[in-house]
């Protein structure tokens, strides 16, 4: 069973998996997908749509947008940010960008990954950075905007 805080707004519809955690002041929303043994801090947004997979751990005041999925085994450090759209008008309605983190994935804190971006296998995201493009399986990435530095 989740452990799910008394002060968290899961809304009804949101699929939550066995022995995963959730933290006070989280939002999850309706149409959200979040796996077995994962632990989501306190202060996160988890949008519409979003699936996360098994064992990821997401740290306080992180926000995930439609559009975006969380393979198993990702780390996602505090405060940091997924987008949810490339050019953002008000007023201007616009399709979510799917963005992917695939397994083993490690994001640093206070990243920000803009949409429709892939974050390959095992890849490391240094806190801070601006990821813009896709990050093949295994780099390190760091800086605005993310440059491969392994």
């Amino acid at each position: 069973m989740p452990m799910i805080h008394p002060l968290a707004d899961v809304e009804k519809g949101a699929q939550i998996g066995e022995g995963t955690r959730i933290w006070r002041w989280t939002h999850v929303c309706a149409t959200a997908y979040i796996g077995r043994d994962c632990s989501v801090g306190q202060g996160c947004y988890i949008g519409p749509a979003v699936v996360i997979g098994d064992r990821v751990r997401i740290q306080n005041n992180v926000s995930v947008f439609t559009g975006v999925r969380l393979h198993d085994d990702v780390f996602v450090g505090p405060g940091a940010t997924f987008t949810n759209v490339m050019l953002p008008v008000p007023g201007v309605k616009q399709p979510p960008q799917p963005t992917l983190a695939h397994e083993r994935a490690m994001i640093g804190a206070n990243a920000t990954i803009v949409c429709g971006v892939t974050i390959g296998e095992g890849a490391v995201i240094g806190a801070g950075a601006v990821v813009v493009r896709d990050v093949p399986p295994g780099a390190t990435v760091v800086g605005n905007p993310a440059r491969r530095i392994k």
